[in-house]
């Protein structure tokens, strides 16, 4: 068993799986990097990295294939673990459903967890097909969190109680108080993007008349997530506009119609930054988002973002009301800490002294933010 270097075998009552050494650095993979550090210092934690085995991808993409036809997982390449004391928790984060095979090749997390928890972070129902072995494991679970809205059809695969967890953030890094920067570049857009809109956008940086940062790369990986996601924060910090959209929005074949949300509106929301797209159509985005221009409407290939920038422009006061709006309800609401909150609540575990004095903290910097910050437009 790989155990995090800050805590001790028989000192943590969690028992975290992690995918950590068994892919590459997707810059994908950030967030939830970001999680686990996290929680590593607000609890007493294990952390269970596996390292693959030679042919590991050949082996999951075997294991992928049978798992189309057969509900019975198949080892992707990986050494059997077996659990060697006992936990109050054993928590993992998938945030592929190919990934639950990894975590499969733990043994006897029943018999050696008081309790067990999967967080499935993404999920389009017209897969499941393609699944059925990945979601045998699921059903393995006393506890199934989602992070889509559309969980329905998978209360006749859990065994146990499946409920809805949104994505989360480290607010304390992206937050830009007390040291406010410059916001110096006038738009930022990651990942996925409208074409017309990009191109709108272009033209407006082609005539200088906006400071536009933008993915120029196609390839995923990163030298260092850790860094990677250090290097987001300082841009959204940095921003005054932020460009956001549904998950897959431009793949419909994928998502059939799920419109779900995942980190990118966390992203834009912390810093303080105008986020501007597309609306979520899901219930779950209003619980987390539910004020007045938490994002300002922006129909997926619009070309008119200039003229919506230019409005915005003209309205100081409701740029200033937007940015402090987004930081404070971040910081009451959705740093990782809160979410762990949750998890444990579902464990019927106690939060720890660490945890209380991070939330407190949240708390303190929210107040400061709300009575003392006043943001640039």
């Amino acid at each position: 068993m790989k155990t995090d270097p800050t805590g001790s075998a028989g000192s943590a009552r969690v028992l975290m799986f992690s995918q950590r050494n068994i892919y590459e650095p997707e810059v994908w993979r950030c967030s939830f990097n970001e999680f686990e550090g996290i929680v590593q210092k607000i609890d007493a934690v294990d952390v269970l990295a596996p390292i693959p085995q030679r042919w590991f991808q050949l082996r999951k993409s075997h294991a992928m294939r049978l798992g189309k036809i057969s509900s019975i997982p198949v080892n992707p390449g990986l050494s059997k673990i077996k659990l060697d004391r006992y936990y109050d928790l054993f928590i993992a984060v998938c945030e592929k459903p190919s990934e639950l095979l990894n975590v499969n090749v733990v043994e006897g997390w029943k018999d050696r967890c008081k309790t067990s928890i999967c967080w499935l972070t993404e999920f389009y129902v017209n897969q499941m097909p393609l699944y059925k072995s990945s979601l045998n494991v699921l059903s393995k679970f006393d506890h199934v969190l989602f992070m889509f809205d559309t969980n329905e059809p998978f209360k006749r695969i859990i065994r146990g109680e499946g409920s809805y967890l949104p994505a989360g953030i480290d607010t304390a890094l992206f937050c830009p108080y007390p040291h406010p920067p410059k916001r110096s570049i006038d738009v930022l857009s990651i990942g996925r993007r409208s074409e017309q809109t990009h191109q709108a956008l272009l033209r407006m940086a082609r005539e200088n008349k906006a400071f536009y940062v933008y993915d120029t790369f196609t390839d995923l990986h990163s030298y260092d997530i850790t860094q990677h996601r250090f290097l987001m924060a300082s841009l959204a910090k940095r921003s005054r506009y932020f460009v956001v959209n549904p998950g897959k929005i431009n793949a419909a074949e994928e998502t059939g119609g799920q419109s779900e949300f995942g980190y990118r509106y966390f992203e834009g929301a912390a810093p303080g930054a105008i986020m501007i797209g597309e609306v979520p159509k899901n219930k779950e985005f209003g619980r987390c988002f539910g004020y007045t221009d938490a994002v300002i409407h922006l129909p997926f290939g619009s070309e008119n973002i200039g003229e919506i920038i230019e409005e915005l422009d003209a309205q100081p006061e409701r740029q200033k009301r937007i940015r402090k709006t987004n930081v404070v309800n971040a910081l009451l609401n959705h740093d990782w800490a809160y979410r762990w909150e949750t998890i444990l609540s579902v464990a019927g575990l106690e939060p720890l002294p660490q945890l209380a004095a991070r939330t407190r903290d949240l708390k303190d910097l929210s107040e400061r933010v709300s009575v003392e910050w006043d943001p640039e437009p």
